[in-house]
């Protein structure tokens, strides 16, 4: 008898074991896993879940205004688990979606219903000008006093890549404010209070400048620059407020490495006039031309990780898009088929085709997102693959803007990296939502 119970149980165990491993390997029961714990979506857009599981089942939706089930606004429907369930958000806010088979749940998802953001896709040759917020030390240099020489403003401890913001509570806006400070200063022979900002840290520190003999001018022993100009590509322009966002990489100082501390700082046009074609271990290079500077295309305010940003008066000209398309959330980016917008020739913008070759998924703001190829021949016939000046170029798939163009493989310019569209919008002053509810992938 206890043979037979011991059979009769080792029997039930395996049976158990067959059904757990044919539920598991299901389809339906895939489908139900795979699914995000959290999801995103626009207003005005469309989800739906298909899992083909032949019952009936119930899902209660925390919060109808925020987003309708299957057409319907009730806070519990009974569904149909083999016909696809269908989501349309119509508000922005949040609910909670609880899906049940009977008395069991089977799924719960946090939903995030995000604004409806659309922008005009960039892909124009700017010129960028920027102005320091102070002036930034790019090295140091032996002042000839006569009796010896020093560099007195290594002598005070300051360092390369130190910006210095105050010198006897004054701002200072350009060299011309440290050449007069300092002149000053010495005919007086009274030290200089400086105030510097070296990464995160604020220091006072106190300087005596030393007379050149060679010149008879008085010198603080320091290389400083307070300006920066170079050539980008606007990314994209967002009509509703003005905002937006070029380049896909900081600007940093091309003496320290140090990222740019923006004080004033414009974009204007410009043409491109020629290329240098990249090859493995030498990237190429957009060359341009500032064009009709007069005329000021936009402010720049900040300068981050993910390029540059103000605002700017009017839509940009010789833009390939007249009205502005929606943009896709980092985790909808796609292996696959995608295009990019740039110029290759005066200012005309051109779509070029690149195939995205990984995504990466983050949950936090980085600027290596994905890897792209390009793919086009007339584009690499014309350029190689990706250059200097590219960076910035919109990256364009199924209708969406999804990145930029941000850095080139060194030993294959066909190949290089891009970032996606929601990093620059969070710094662009445009967040799809609250920081700590945001979450990518």
């Amino acid at each position: 008898m206890l043979v037979i119970r011991q059979q009769k149980k080792k029997w039930l165990g395996s049976m158990l074991l067959l059904i757990t491993a044919l539920v598991v390997s299901s389809t339906p029961f895939q489908v139900l896993t795979s699914l995000p714990d959290e999801m995103r979506m626009f207003e005005g857009s469309l989800a739906k879940w298909q899992i083909s599981m032949p019952v009936m089942g119930t899902l209660i939706n925390s919060d109808p205004d925020v987003m309708h089930v299957n057409g319907t606004e009730a806070k519990e429907v009974n569904v149909d688990l083999s016909k696809p369930l269908s989501f349309e958000p119509r508000r922005t806010g949040q609910t909670r979606l609880q899906l049940k088979w009977g008395n069991i749940p089977l799924k719960a998802v946090k939903v995030n219903v995000l604004p409806d953001i659309r922008v005009i896709p960039g892909g124009q040759s700017i010129g960028v000008k920027l102005q320091t917020a102070g002036v930034l030390v790019v090295g140091h240099h032996l002042v000839d006093t006569g009796k010896e020489k020093l560099s007195p403003g290594e002598k005070a401890g300051v360092h390369v890549g130190d910006m210095i913001v105050k010198m006897n509570d004054l701002y200072i806006n350009d060299m011309n404010d440290v050449k007069n400070i300092v002149n000053e200063a010495g005919k007086q022979k009274q030290p200089i209070d400086m105030l510097i900002v070296r990464g995160k840290e604020k220091l006072n520190l106190t300087l005596t400048p030393a007379k050149d003999v060679k010149d008879n001018e008085y010198r603080l022993g320091l290389y400083i620059r307070d300006s920066a100009a170079g050539v980008g590509t606007l990314t994209f322009y967002e009509p509703k407020s003005g905002a937006y966002g070029a380049l896909g990489h900081v600007i940093s100082d091309v003496d320290t490495g140090q990222p740019i501390v923006v004080g004033d700082g414009q974009i204007v046009q410009a043409s491109v006039t020629s290329i240098e074609k990249g090859e493995s271990g030498n990237p190429g290079e957009k060359f341009a031309r500032f064009y009709n500077e007069s005329k000021t295309l936009g402010s720049i305010t900040h300068n981050t990780p993910f390029g540059i940003f103000g605002k700017m008066k009017e839509q940009p000209g010789q833009s390939a898009y007249q009205k502005p398309i929606p943009v896709s959330l980092a985790e909808n980016v796609k292996e696959g088929p995608a295009k990019i917008l740039t110029v290759v020739d005066g200012q005309q913008v051109e779509e070029f085709d690149i195939e995205i070759v990984n995504v990466v998924k983050q949950q936090f703001p980085a600027t290596k997102g994905m890897i792209i190829k390009i793919t086009d021949k007339r584009l690499l016939e014309k350029t190689g693959g990706i250059v200097q000046g590219m960076s910035g170029s919109p990256i364009i798939q199924n209708g969406k803007l999804v990145g930029a163009v941000t850095h080139v493989f060194v030993n294959d310019p066909t190949t290089g990296y891009g970032c996606f569209i929601e990093w620059m919008l969070q710094d662009a002053g445009i967040p799809l939502q609250q920081k700590e509810e945001r979450k990518a992938g």
